[in-house]
């Protein structure tokens, strides 16, 4: 089997073993640090930087009909250079034949209504899940919450994307824009 090219945002296998009772995955050497660790309130040109690196590894995954269904930021990591790779793709599927998966997978804050309403959905849940991811990186707060992960998928399905004049007072009106297109409910849009 040939392996497509990689992606320098994505975290690569270098090699596998096996012994009788362990296997062992020689990764990227990553840095022991997220993007969940450094996400005390980034300025909009390093969150940019972020998310540039993000979305090419996202595109990449699509581009080979890979969603990853967990983007969040504890699955997201840095190589000794702080260069941002995606990771943790015991959540990702192939799209298939038809473009489409379902299943109810992911973390509560980043998941896309789609998913949580059980119904078939494709690649535009990540883009929602890095919108949350870059809403998360500039004020360090989810955009819906709740005290469950019931109260949270209900936020999520109401949809309704807020921007907290006392936490967003510094946020462009352009990242706000952005931010409308990719956390937005309907998939078409995003």
């Amino acid at each position: 089997m040939t392996l497509p090219s990689p992606n320098t945002n994505i975290v690569q296998i270098h090699d596998v073993s096996e012994s009788e009772h362990t296997l062992q995955l020689i990764l990227d050497l990553c840095q022991p640090y997220t993007l969940h660790d450094r996400i005390l309130h980034l300025s909009e040109p390093q969150a940019a930087s972020y998310m540039q690196q993000l979305m090419s590894g996202l595109a990449r995954c699509h581009g080979l009909g890979i969603v990853h269904r967990d983007v969040k930021p504890h699955n997201i990591f840095f190589d000794f250079r702080g260069k941002l790779k995606i990771g943790d793709f015991g959540s990702a599927t192939w799209l298939g034949e038809l473009g489409m998966v379902d299943g109810l997978v992911g973390t509560p804050y980043y998941v896309a209504p789609e998913v949580v309403m059980g119904r078939a959905y494709n690649e535009k849940v990540d883009v929602w899940s890095a919108g949350v991811v870059l809403y998360v990186t500039l004020v360090c707060v989810p955009p819906f919450y709740g005290e469950t992960a019931g109260e949270i998928f209900e936020a999520v399905l109401r949809g309704n994307l807020r921007f907290p004049c006392r936490v967003f007072r510094s946020v462009s009106g352009g990242v706000k824009d952005l931010l409308r297109k990719m956390i937005c409910r309907d998939v078409s849009k995003r």
